[in-house]
């Protein structure tokens, strides 16, 4: 093609046919720049289509790391209100320390406060992404957003579960401090045998902690700081992971 207007742009001037020849010289130009145009435009669409095949395979990533960080949640939240709904049953034991038992009082105790609540999200694809520039290839300007608030957020649920975890220190502190056996609990609760650890032939009872002024205060503070990390922030955290899923869901292309 391109000897084919060689020949043909010599031969106009050749013929010094000049008016002829600028108008072929513009015909030219014309189709190399519509060429050009059209190099353009494929180079585009295979840039396109690689940055939504892209697209897709984190989405589809995002949504795994998604579902199974709210399976992680669903399992704290109910492991959270174990933990107090034990310590508001302890609360009504108080004053009531004849109508408790060892055991119940040791179960009720162990069940408040071994359990440390702490969400462990699987962010390991979000972060990656974040570090790497690449949630910009994400296109729906809210999922983005929502994926970038979602790392604070965690920071500030992480902040809260730091306050509920001294909650639960300080309560079990005054057992430990106002005399009180952290064997007995281990024995009545089972936990000993699983540790190796012989029964204590000469139990200390823990029941006098149920007159314990200093120890009801810090149960109570200990309720307060359970349920407000259940109604204030793992809720909301809640809502937010099924929002994003939801925007996932609707972008990947089946």
């Amino acid at each position: 093609m391109l000897k084919l207007f060689r020949k043909v742009r010599k031969q106009l001037i050749a013929e010094k046919k000049f008016s002829n020849y600028l108008i072929y010289a513009i015909g030219e130009i014309f189709l190399v720049v519509i060429g050009i145009l059209i190099a353009l435009a494929i180079d585009n669409a295979n840039d396109n289509r690689i940055k939504r095949e892209k697209e897709q395979v984190y989405l589809k990533g995002l949504k795994e790391e998604f579902e199974i960080s709210k399976i992680k949640l669903e399992e704290l939240i109910k492991v959270n209100r174990r933990s107090y709904e034990a310590a508001q049953q302890i609360v009504l034991l108080m004053g009531k320390e004849n109508e408790a038992s060892e055991e119940t009082f040791s179960n009720l105790l162990s069940d408040a406060f071994t359990n440390d609540i702490f969400f462990n999200p699987n962010n390991s694809l979000l972060n990656e992404m974040i570090n790497s520039g690449s949630l910009k290839d994400i296109t729906n300007d809210t999922l983005r957003i929502r994926l970038t608030n979602w790392i604070s957020t965690i920071d500030d649920i992480a902040n809260q579960e730091k306050m509920l975890g001294e909650e639960r220190n300080n309560s079990v502190n005054v057992l430990r401090n106002e005399g009180y056996s952290i064997r007995t609990l281990l024995d009545y609760t089972g936990m000993s045998e699983k540790l190796g650890i012989p029964p204590n032939n000469n139990p200390v009872s823990n029941l006098g902690a149920l007159e314990s002024v200093a120890f009801e205060n810090n149960i109570l503070l200990f309720i307060i700081t359970s349920q407000s990390t259940e109604i204030d922030h793992y809720n909301p955290l809640m809502y937010s992971l099924n929002s994003i899923l939801e925007n996932i869901n609707a972008e990947i292309k089946e």
